[in-house]
């Protein structure tokens, strides 16, 4: 999601019949087209913008390929393809917009790369947990969550001197992570005790386990201060004083755009995005 130019972007992954070769959908939030379609490595997963500088960075993760595609939001063309150490598969990739620092998730290195969005250049390869899956920036405080799904942990990362500062225990088989940098507060998936970990960015502790059945992906809303979780049951709960369901369709990966409270669902099964609005409260 680009909130400022109102863009979503989808990775799609590929499949054996093309052999793998990857795509991004780019779609406008005003009018809910595909607007572009942009080629780029195998097996893209992960995907993040930068607003500021209207940059999209794409983890492919196909082993032996490891790469970040660069994508101008602009001209939707690539502009850089970025080397990450070999054998990392990256899976994931967050940007703090700020420092224009991009970061990815490597699951098969166990490590973070630390990408300079301005040079595109690997700067730093940081060692975490086991199997890291997936990454999320406060770009308030400059610390980066990594969600490690082989040992059910989170590792916490300074932003300024790209050591790992805590290691946090969340749920069983934890998968996705999103960040309200406005209450410094930190969501975690976790699908096997189906329930979702809320953690003190200030302390670096759970503070509340949340159950919400089959969780997916989830996304946060700092202006409404509210949590979007897919479920399964095609549904997106929604999270704050009170949890609702709201009719979804079937995908685990969510976006919210905090400008137009509108919530993207990815659907895998079926080659759609969902477009929910705003749950009340």
């Amino acid at each position: 999601m680009n909130e400022k130019t109102n863009a979503v972007y989808v990775t799609n992954f590929g499949n054996r019949a093309t052999g793998f070769k990857g795509t991004v959908s780019a779609i406008s939030g005003r009018t809910n087209t595909v607007t572009a379609t942009i080629r780029v490595g195998r097996q893209p997963q992960g995907i993040a913008a930068n607003p500021k500088t209207n940059t999209i960075y794409v983890a492919n993760s196909q082993p032996g390929v490891n790469t970040v595609s660069v994508i101008s939001g602009r001209t939707s063309t690539v502009t850089a393809t970025i080397h990450v150490p070999r054998g990392s598969s990256p899976t994931a990739v967050a940007v703090n917009p700020k420092t224009g620092t991009v970061y990815t998730a490597n699951i098969d290195a166990n490590t973070v790369s630390v990408i300079s969005g301005k040079a595109n250049t690997v700067t730093a390869t940081i060692p975490v947990g086991t199997s890291p899956i997936a990454v999320a920036v406060n770009p308030k405080t400059n610390i980066i969550y990594v969600v490690n799904v082989g040992d059910f942990t989170v590792s916490v990362i300074s932003g300024r001197t790209g050591e790992v500062t805590a290691t946090i225990r969340v749920g069983i088989v934890p998968e996705q992570i999103a960040v309200n940098p406005k209450t410094n507060t930190v969501y975690v998936t976790s699908t096997s005790d189906e329930t979702v970990s809320v953690i003190s960015g200030r302390t670096n502790t759970v503070t509340a386990t949340i159950p919400v059945p089959g969780p997916g992906g989830v996304a946060a809303n700092p202006k409404t201060k509210t949590i979007y979780v897919s479920s399964s049951g095609n549904t997106v709960s929604a999270i704050s004083a009170r949890t609702n369901t709201i009719p979804a369709g079937s995908g685990p990966f969510l976006a919210a755009n905090p400008k137009t409270s509108k919530i993207y669902e990815a659907n895998s099964e079926h080659d759609t995005v969902s477009v929910l609005g705003s749950c009340p409260h």
